[in-house]
């Protein structure tokens, strides 16, 4: 795991109220893909290429909305 994603870990781990499971990293990562699904839109950046672009906007909103915010 690289160490971007080890700190990603540690957060969510510390925000449990039980022992972290090999279910529970997976879990993350969809969630991760789904709010990628759900916020992302491809930009061109000519005919032939882009990139998928998350709003980081969107995603502090999400953040919120998830905490009940």
């Amino acid at each position: 795991m690289t160490d971007r994603a080890q700190t990603i870990w540690k957060a969510f781990c510390g925000e449990l109220t039980q022992e972290p499971t090999d279910d529970m990293r997976e879990a993350l990562a969809t969630a991760f893909r789904e709010v990628i699904h759900q916020l992302g839109y491809f930009k061109y950046d000519d005919e032939t290429r882009g990139n998928t672009i998350v709003n980081v906007r969107d995603i502090i909103v999400l953040c919120d909305e998830l905490e009940g915010k």
